[in-house]
């Protein structure tokens, strides 16, 4: 018969069973986490939708928030005050950092804009989560032969936020994130990332841009439409104004 109660083998069964318990959940850990971007529309204004899958992720409980984070570079931006009526009607809740945002000015005096996403539960999958943000391209400087300018978009970053649960340490580490679980900014709360990512990879925005060689043509077209509207108005203003003095003085 043979036995194994040997100290050194009962301590290397030991040490085996926990590397390979520690190295499964880790396997878990890659398979489950998935995150992935598409872009909607055409043009400059367009939608980006974030889809996210915690199947295999370690624990997961229906308190939990998913967020997605997503840094956007500065050849696009994110309307606050759109933004500020998705939120009222709940259609699309999110947090920009920084929360003012310039959007009239151009790529090239913009800077980068980080948002973080909040996601809604998808109905045909119970572990996967899916949101859309509107998105908008800056205009860009005219360019030589191109009409188009690539803008790539990273990668977002899955985030969970658990006030009430304990996530897996294999699985889930803590994030650096001032923003709240839930509609109180007041109460904020940590936020956990996946230890396990998956691959980086970017999503190319085309947006339509102008060209060097068209300058003194649109320059033209502009100068003329600009006589001839302000000639309009002046033609206007003189036919059925009233000059009179006591006008003037009401």
């Amino acid at each position: 018969r043979s036995v194994c109660c040997k100290q050194p083998c009962c301590a290397l069964a030991a040490s085996t069973h926990s590397f390979c318990a520690v190295s499964d959940v880790r396997a878990a850990c890659r398979r489950g986490s998935a995150v992935s971007q598409e872009l909607l529309n055409e043009g400059f204004h367009r939608e980006l939708l974030v889809q996210a899958e915690l199947g295999g992720t370690g624990q997961w409980a229906e308190g939990c928030v998913v967020a997605a984070r997503t840094h956007l570079p500065p050849g696009v931006y994110v309307d606050p005050y759109e933004l500020a009526s998705l939120q009222q009607h709940n259609v699309t809740k999110a947090v920009l950092i920084p929360d003012v945002v310039d959007v009239e000015a151009p790529e090239y005096s913009a800077t980068d804009l980080t948002v973080l996403l909040y996601l809604q539960p998808d109905p045909r999958c119970w572990h996967c989560f899916r949101a859309a943000l509107p998105v908008h391209g800056r205009y860009h400087r005219p360019a030589e032969s191109s009409e188009d300018v690539l803008v790539a978009l990273k990668r977002a970053e899955v985030l969970v936020c658990c006030c009430d649960e304990r996530l897996s340490p294999e699985c889930w580490q803590p994030a650096e994130v001032e923003a709240p679980c839930s509609g109180n900014k007041d109460h904020l709360c940590q936020w956990y990332s996946a230890t396990h990512q998956p691959e980086y990879e970017e999503l190319i925005l085309r947006v339509p841009v102008g060209l060097t060689q068209h300058t003194f043509l649109v320059c033209v077209v502009t100068l003329l439409t600009t006589v001839l509207c302000s000639s309009l108005i002046l033609a206007a203003v003189c036919r059925y104004g009233d000059f009179s003095l006591v006008t003037c003085l009401e």
